[in-house]
């Protein structure tokens, strides 16, 4: 389980990068990349929708998160993006507060009167720091969960890779 902002959640597919975009039916592409974004974000909701909070995963109390997750094939057909997204039933969008957690404390503002040095209200030499390193030891008010996102790619590796290999072989013209 991959708590990391990293590239785990990227597939890149070799093979066929020799070719010109002109060389390949767009729309067998695009349909091959459509069926990969159904079969991982079908994961991913099946991730969160049978985790119930185990395994590091978000307790799935609404189905927002669940309904949330959606695919788009870029214009150009050659990427499929699989995200949660913002719905109407989300007053924020807490899947970003799920993945990288929220502390405790007060957000460090500006210095109040007094606190400063001078008129400026600049604080002295290391009490930033001092703030910042006080907050860190408060904890999580929500602690960062896995990415349940990655672990679906990884998950259907396998089958993603498949899927492509055969909708590229498909549209592959013949000039």
């Amino acid at each position: 389980m991959a708590n990391s902002v990293s590239v785990d959640g990227y597939l890149h597919f070799e093979g066929y990068e020799a070719f010109d975009r002109e060389t390949f039916n767009m729309r067998k592409i695009r349909a091959g990349m459509r069926k990969v974004g159904q079969v991982v974000a079908g994961r991913a909701q099946m991730n969160l929708a049978l985790g119930r909070g185990q395994a590091g995963y978000p307790v799935n109390r609404t189905g927002e998160t669940v309904d949330s997750i959606k695919y788009r094939v870029s214009r150009r057909g050659f990427l499929v993006r699989i995200s949660p997204t913002k719905t109407e039933g989300m007053e924020e969008f807490y899947p970003a507060y799920l993945h990288y957690g929220v502390r405790l404390g007060a957000r460090i503002g500006p210095a109040g009167p007094g606190e400063g040095r001078g008129k400026s209200g600049r604080r002295v030499r290391g009490g930033r720091q001092a703030l910042k390193a006080a907050r860190a030891k408060n904890g999580w008010r929500i602690t960062p969960r896995d990415n349940y996102m990655t672990d679906a790619l990884q998950d259907s590796r396998a089958e993603v890779q498949q899927i492509l290999t055969r909708a590229f072989a498909a549209a592959f013209l013949d000039n």
